[in-house]
């Protein structure tokens, strides 16, 4: 059985009021150092933040650097000896390699200011409908170690920081990632506080998939119509689950039929309209949303940004 929650929900009229409130936060400051020729595209993050920035979707007080996430909220989630290690720079080479990104202070750093960009956008989606983190969404961090370019999970960061709180009792997990979100699964496995619902490619990383409360896993090359279809039907199922005081939709650009990780078929347009639905749902449930880009590896690394743009003016116009 659910929790039931204890908050009010948020109506048509606060959300129509928060859109005009919205705040997006970035972590632009923490540069990571990578080396020539790696898979990961970092710059996406400052050309998204450029990009959102020359748009004017929200006043420019209204656009952030994020907060760093401090130790004693990421210690609610993360074994400590993994963290000790990770800020002295001692994980071992196998447990670096599963990462993907070689060890540096700008890596710990980034990650923490990522994570506090999110619970920042968490609160203030609670305080006006929805927040927006331009990163995040790091969903393969396990309690005790990383990996798949995630070091730490920041949406889980994020709930146990606002159960804390006690800001939140309940909340669900959207993962529109291309990658099922297997370190959030681990973490909240067998809590009925947090629904973690997951919509994926079937053969796609990670391999050993972690169940979670709901996990929809498609097949290669699946496109706009029926991922759509897959979609509606399992946020349904999702929802009826709560009612829950909050919502964290990681709106991964990696579905996109042009990403090198993806092997899924969406168009751009189809990625709208997915953003679209979960935004509608989400506000029809009178549901603060806060939201993180997640993966996104296009070729063209200007698709990737495009997806992710078109999420954030979506947000900012619907919110």
């Amino acid at each position: 059985m659910r929790l039931r929650s204890r908050y009010p929900r948020t109506g048509n009229t606060e959300a129509q009021a928060g859109a005009r409130g919205l705040k997006i936060y970035h972590s632009d400051a923490c540069r990571l150092p990578l080396p020539a020729g790696h898979t990961f595209p970092i710059d996406k993050y400052r050309l998204l933040r450029e990009r959102v920035q020359a748009a004017g979707l929200v006043d420019a007080a209204h656009l952030l650097a994020g907060p760093a996430a401090t130790e004693e909220d990421i210690l609610r989630v993360h074994d400590p000896d993994y963290i000790t290690r990770l800020q002295q720079g001692r994980l071992s080479r196998h447990e670096m390699r599963r990462i993907g990104f070689p060890w540096s202070p700008q890596l710990v750093e980034r990650a923490r200011y990522s994570t506090g960009s999110t619970l920042a956008a968490a609160r203030s989606a609670l305080a006006g409908g929805a927040g927006i983190n331009l990163g995040g969404g790091t969903h393969h961090a396990f309690p005790d170690h990383g990996e798949g370019y995630c070091i730490l999970n920041d949406v889980a960061i994020s709930l146990r920081a606002l159960q804390a709180r006690q800001n939140i009792q309940t909340a669900v997990v959207i993962d529109c990632d291309v990658h099922q979100g297997n370190g959030t699964a681990a973490i909240f496995s067998g809590d009925p506080s947090v629904f973690t619902f997951s919509i994926h490619g079937r053969n796609n990383f990670p391999y050993r998939k972690v169940p979670g409360d709901l996990d929809i896993a498609l097949e290669d090359d699946t496109a706009d119509d029926e991922y759509l279809e897959r979609l509606t039907s399992g946020l349904a199922r999702a929802l009826a689950s709560g009612p829950f005081d909050l919502a964290v939709y990681l709106a991964g650009a990696d579905p996109y039929h042009r990403d090198r990780f993806g092997r899924l078929a969406l168009s751009r347009a189809g990625l709208a309209r997915r953003d679209r639905l979960v935004m509608d749902v989400c506000r029809q449930n009178g549901l603060p949303v806060a939201v993180t880009m997640s993966g996104g590896y296009a070729h063209d690394t200007a698709d990737t940004v495009a997806i992710h743009f078109e999420t954030v003016r979506i947000v900012a116009a619907t919110a």
